[in-house]
């Protein structure tokens, strides 16, 4: 443990920023909206870590990931305004945009499914939205997780995506997760074109 401890401290500034999307109430825990919070807290219990540290608008981690020192994030703001926690930390430590992995939920694919991006629009999502806005720009590797698209066209899309997952997606929502949590490693490991190849549908 104490090797551990000594390697975790040794291995200079933060280079990368890991961002898991969602809100944070207890009552969102398990709704769509928040996979990627449920993304990054498989990443700390894989990786042996906790996300509890209360700072930029959010609560982080500063952590080692294959050999990578990273801080991991889960912000407070409620989604629509996660650019303000993601900006606050990027600025502190010096991170760039193509360093800052951000995960989050995508209505256009279906639970299971994984779409990994160096870059993008926001898709309509208005997390992304914030992060391109206060960022200046979209030049971040994303990674998004599908959570289905609405039962029909006429379901409000707030209430569909505040919804839970049923219990049938379950086991795909555990398989995008840890395919998720694989694709963050290969990013870090400057492998992102590997990440999509592998994990990509």
């Amino acid at each position: 443990m104490f090797d551990r401890f000594k390697f975790r401290q040794s291995v200079g500034a933060p280079e990368f920023l890991v961002v898991g999307l969602g809100n944070p109430e207890r009552k969102y825990t398990l709704t769509r909206h928040n996979s990627g919070f449920l993304c990054v807290d498989e990443l700390a219990q894989k990786h042996g870590f906790k996300i509890n540290k209360l700072k930029f608008k959010g609560i982080i981690a500063d952590t080692v990931i294959n050999s990578h020192r990273v801080i991991v994030m889960k912000p407070q703001t409620y989604m629509n305004n996660s650019g303000e926690a993601v900006k606050e930390a990027a600025a502190f430590y010096k991170i760039p945009a193509e360093k800052i992995i951000v995960i989050f939920d995508d209505i256009s694919l279906g639970v299971g499914k994984l779409r990994i991006k160096r870059k993008g629009t926001d898709g309509g999502h208005n997390g992304i939205k914030s992060i391109i806005s206060c960022l200046g720009g979209s030049d971040f590797p994303r990674i998004k997780l599908g959570i289905g698209q609405k039962p029909h066209p006429d379901y409000d899309l707030a209430d569909w995506v505040l919804s839970e997952f049923k219990k049938d997606e379950a086991k795909p929502l555990k398989e995008a997760i840890d395919n998720a949590c694989c694709a963050v490693e290969l990013i870090l490991d400057g492998k992102i074109d590997e990440a999509m190849n592998r994990y990509n549908s």
